[in-house]
């Protein structure tokens, strides 16, 4: 009996390192720590992060199914280069879900509390507005997810998660730059508006505007994050060298 324990909490371990070593590789990537086109070497990143191989592995398999890096044969990883035409696709998808959704909300006859729960927090003065890029990213990811939850269609939703997952790396920083929030407060405010009032042509269309220009901000954004990434990793090897 002692084994069967022992091997079980031998893999909760193992588990919870994968999901360690999953968190920290991921928010490497997603800080530009490790760039678009890197390639990854399983030896020195389980002593970076202080983990040995196989949970290591689970931790690469989990971000390759994602999309996050790619196994290159004999070699072994990469980050690949971000795709925009993925991430237009990406967001022409979240468009066709939550307006389906939208339409959904707004064909309801009922009052939806959760329509109540979201204007309070958009239908705020500026001075009650949220400003810290992060809290404000995990607000806007809510909103939407919130809409595409109201459909009660479980398949939908977990399909609208994986989305939301994938691009995340991009659409997070929507939210550095004090203009998009402060333009993001303002089209979700309507967005609720023309909900709760049942105009779903009006709804549907502030919807997919507003997707739309965060689409085209996050790639300008984007690109300038990586500049001034790439310039500061260039900087730092030179300082290497110089020392």
């Amino acid at each position: 009996m002692s084994k069967v324990v022992n091997i079980s909490k031998a893999g909760e371990e193992e588990g919870s390192l994968a999901e360690q070593a999953y968190a920290r590789i991921k928010r490497r990537i997603f800080d530009f720590d490790l760039m678009p086109g890197d390639r990854l070497s399983e030896s020195e990143l389980a002593e970076q992060i202080k983990v040995s191989r196989t949970p290591l592995r689970q931790a690469l398999q989990r971000l390759q199914h994602e999309g996050f890096v790619e196994a290159i044969p004999k070699v072994g990883w990469l980050v690949p280069p971000l795709s925009f035409d993925k991430f237009d696709a990406l967001y022409d998808f979240r468009v066709l879900i939550e307006c389906f959704a939208v339409r959904e909300l707004c064909a309801d006859a009922e009052e939806r509390p959760e329509l109540a729960a979201l204007a309070a927090v958009w239908h705020v003065p500026e001075t009650e507005r949220l400003s810290d890029p992060v809290e404000v990213g995990a607000l806007d990811e809510a909103f939407h997810l919130a809409i595409v939850e109201s459909t009660g269609n479980p398949e939908m939703l977990r399909t609208y998660r994986e989305i939301t997952e994938r691009v995340r790396i991009i659409r997070r920083l929507d939210f550095t730059i004090t203009d998009r929030v402060a333009a993001t407060y303002a089209e979700h405010g309507k967005i609720l508006t023309a909900i709760q009032r049942r105009r779903v042509d009006e709804a549907q269309r502030l919807l997919a505007a507003h997707i739309e220009q965060s689409k085209l901000e996050v790639r300008k954004i984007t690109l300038d994050t990586l500049y001034q990434a790439r310039s500061r990793n260039r900087a730092a090897r030179e300082d290497g060298r110089g020392a």
